[in-house]
């Protein structure tokens, strides 16, 4: 069976009202995307030669909470490491359960953290959280799956802790992210480090910094440097022209 590729000059075939199949152009948007076979764990969607993975939806919640994760992510040290000043305003993407939100907003106590994430089961844990613990400069954000919600030109730092590689439209997002930033604004991007097969986590799950510099580089980001001094992921540090 042949390989249907977005990215070629094929045509679209999409249900007109009239009940009709109508040919369409793919979009700007659609054509950096190619879609094929999926793999276990995989969409089937691919962006620069990756492969997408399955998102892990908000019944994964636990996980985001389990009580081993800062001793086997070391989950102190990146909210430590994390280059902010008490006045920044910091966007969360893909905030889940708030787990980085809530003490990253307490070294930005002038500032605010925006934890954006698109499942709204996950913004109730953490409209919840911000309740039970009186935090006043945490702000639940929806976003969509191509734009975080963000106001232009106004966040300092984004930061993204193991869910870019689930993004349905990296590239959208990223021109989001980088419309979001305020000039020299600063990406920190955390992913588990795909180069590493010692790192137990499913390869969709993983990127390598070669991979994830020539994403965003692509669309405009400068990548400034790459840290490993945590055990599993890449910190890798990207900022706004």
């Amino acid at each position: 069976m042949k390989r249907f590729t977005i990215a070629a000059a094929w045509l679209v075939l999409v249900m007109g009202s009239s009940g009709r199949l109508l040919a369409q152009q793919p979009t700007a948007a659609e054509a950096v995307y190619e879609q094929r076979a999926p793999t276990p764990d995989g969409t089937g969607k691919y962006y620069m030669g990756r492969e997408i993975s399955l998102v892990m939806g908000h019944l994964g919640a636990d996980w985001l909470e389990r009580p081993t994760r800062e001793q086997e992510e070391r989950t102190d040290l990146f909210i430590e490491g994390l280059p902010v000043d008490s006045d920044d305003v910091v966007a969360d993407i893909g905030a889940g359960t708030g787990y980085f939100a809530f003490p990253i907003a307490e070294r930005v106590p002038e500032g605010r953290v925006l934890a954006v994430d698109i499942q709204p089961e996950m913004l109730d844990v953490i409209r919840q959280r911000q309740e039970a613990l009186g935090s006043t400069n945490v702000e639940a954000v929806e976003g969509t799956i191509t734009d975080p919600g963000l106001p232009a030109g106004a966040v300092d730092l984004i930061y993204i802790v193991d869910a870019y590689h689930e993004f349905s439209h990296p590239r959208e997002m990223g021109v989001a992210m980088l419309d979001a930033l305020r000039p020299g604004g600063t990406l920190v991007l955390l992913e588990y480090r795909g180069e590493d097969p010692t790192v137990p986590i499913k390869l969709l799950h993983k990127m390598t910094e070669a991979q994830a510099r020539r994403e965003l580089e692509s669309i405009g980001f400068e990548w400034v440097r790459t840290e490993d001094f945590l055990p599993q992921q890449h910190f890798l540090v990207f900022t706004k022209p």
